[in-house]
């Protein structure tokens, strides 16, 4: 049965998300009614510019500069955010609540720096805050992290989580192309922008892990506590040395449970990493994003589907409206902040990791038995080792076992020291099952 009362929604943000968002209440108003269980009436349009071009036509009468008097209108039930960024997003966003509306938004820089204020006054509004779209797009992540797997403890989660990097890295294994010329054709398709630094530096994943970390194990985690690392430095010989020990590079987002002395903390890091290509990430080719979930009781599982662009981040805002309109036409909230656990976050150099290591030395009797000394020396045991000589010089590749990443990186250091070790060439982790 269809309820006689309509609630209204107000939009923040007409670009590529905010238009599919408009073009989909309009064109489903039956359906989405029918969903909810009342009309849905799309209320207002907040833009920066009332003549820009836009992908879809906005009725006569809802567009307005307007955002925050649009927020602060007390018949709104429903506020989308999609504007991105700090500011105004996150005043909008609380005058919103502070207003009675609800709010669905798919900010995740914001979410990640500052959620707590915005959680804390969604529950002294009463209202709900939800935020699918902030992460890996269309795909179904943070409901099945939040709800389906809230009976079952979660250990780690790997992901793929923004597709410009994937993008780039593979076509760096499949055409054989640095990275500059890869970008390149990525900014040509529109998987990247006129400046792809939040993208290729890892501020984007960044952001994304400590969402997935803060909702994985119950614990507040922000882009701050977050280790960063971008592909710029990712090589082409990189992605050779993946293949000669058969894996590929991809940038991962890596949240992990750890445990000493009977406490749990997080590790949570951004960085390119060398894979098995056996493993399920590998195969995630082009702006595709996957995300690899591992618990105690469910075991493994895997969401994998489109990561970004307007259709596909505005199908997963609708999927949160519908739920959020439903609460409000029944008189209950969803889940809020689940923080209980108050992990603490763990230092990079605690973390748990694995090198792939290329060094340029001299040709002679004894440089690997030193090379070998170094990583003693800093208690890192060594898993393979690969000797290519030419002239004068030789490449050693060395791939470790496990350690803590203050261990292997003190190790590198000592590397670049002996007389003997002309370049240290390429550092990259490694993740994974070893082959």
């Amino acid at each position: 049965m269809i309820s006689d009362r309509t609630l209204k929604v107000a939009v923040l943000g007409c670009g590529s998300v905010g238009s599919q968002v408009v073009r989909l209440l309009l064109e489903q108003s039956d359906d989405l009614a029918a969903r909810v269980g009342a009309p849905i009436e799309l209320a207002g349009v907040a833009v920066r510019r009332l003549d820009a071009a836009r992908e879809v036509e906005v009725p006569a009468g809802l567009l307005t500069t307007d955002a925050t008097g649009l927020v602060s209108r007390g018949d709104i039930d429903l506020v989308v955010e999609v504007i991105g960024g700090i500011e105004p997003a996150r005043s909008l966003i609380l005058a919103a609540l502070e207003n009675g509306a609800s709010v669905v938004t798919a900010n995740k820089a914001l979410l990640a720096e500052d959620g707590p204020t915005l959680f804390e006054a969604a529950d002294k509004a009463g209202r709900d805050l939800y935020y699918e779209a902030a992460v890996a797009g269309a795909i179904p992540i943070l409901r099945p992290l939040r709800e389906s797997l809230a009976g079952d403890h979660v250990t780690r989660v790997l992901g793929i989580v923004n597709g410009t990097t994937n993008f780039i890295l593979d076509k760096m294994d499949t055409s054989g192309a640095g990275f500059e010329e890869a970008l390149e054709e990525a900014q040509e398709l529109g998987y990247a922008e006129a400046d792809p630094t939040a993208d290729v530096e890892g501020f984007d994943a960044a952001a994304k892990a400590a969402i997935l970390a803060s909702l994985a194990f119950h614990s507040r985690v922000t882009a701050a506590d977050v280790h960063r690392e971008g592909i710029s430095e990712v090589t082409a010989a990189d992605i050779a040395s993946a293949r000669e020990i058969g894996a590929v590079v991809k940038l991962l987002a890596i949240c992990e449970l750890h445990q000493a002395g009977g406490e749990e903390s997080v590790a949570v890091r951004v960085h390119p990493a060398m894979i098995p290509r056996s493993h399920p990430l590998a195969s995630v080719r082009e702006a595709y994003n996957a995300v690899f979930v591992e618990s105690r009781a469910a075991g493994q599982l895997m969401f994998y589907g489109p990561g970004a662009g307007g259709a596909p981040t505005a199908s997963a805002v609708l999927g949160d409206l519908v739920t959020v309109a439903r609460n409000r036409i029944s008189g209950t909230r969803g889940p809020g902040e689940s923080a209980y656990a108050d992990r603490a976050v763990l230092p990079m150099g605690e973390t748990l990791t694995r090198y792939h290591v290329a060094i340029d030395v001299d040709d002679r009797a004894g440089v690997l038995a030193q090379v070998a000394q170094a990583f003693a020396e800093h208690d890192v045991s060594i898993q393979t080792v690969r000797q290519e000589g030419r002239d004068l010089d030789a490449q050693l590749v060395v791939v470790s076992h496990e350690a803590t990443d203050a261990q292997l990186s003190a190790t590198v250091a000592s590397l670049r020291e002996m007389e003997t070790v002309r370049e240290v060439t390429s550092v990259m982790r490694v993740e994974g099952e070893a082959e």
